[in-house]
């Protein structure tokens, strides 16, 4: 044990926010496998779930138990599985309108008139 009155706070500082960061891993855990379960049961409730366990990674990367690649990561591999479930061929439907979409809107987007400067030198 520290004797020193600072070392002392120290110590119960990290036990506070160990016992805060394992409850905030706990939750976002048990999410994930509420989730997962109802994914696998073919549960409708399985987008529902999925929006809350997405929902409690990103408050556990806002408050720094995990870091930001972590919960991008574990999001990403959770949309996956949702994306198994679902029809294989909506979903590539789906994609193939978004790109169609996305450049048609490049196309249509007006161009910018570029203007050619021209300096006057002090004579």
């Amino acid at each position: 044990m520290p004797n020193i009155k600072s070392a002392i706070k120290r110590v119960k500082v990290a036990e506070t926010k160990t016992k805060r960061n394992n409850m905030i891993k706990s939750e976002c855990k048990t999410a994930i496998k509420k989730y997962e379960t109802a994914n696998n049961n073919g549960d409708k409730e399985a987008v529902e779930l999925l929006s809350k366990a997405k929902s409690k990674i990103d408050s556990a990367c806002s408050k720094g138990v995990i870091s930001k690649n972590a919960a991008s990561r574990k999001k990403s591999r959770l949309e996956s599985k949702l994306a198994v479930k679902l029809d294989s061929k909506k979903v590539t439907a789906k994609k193939a309108e978004t790109k169609v979409e996305a450049t048609e809107e490049k196309k249509e987007a007006p161009k910018k008139a570029t203007t050619k400067k021209t300096t006057k030198k002090a004579e």
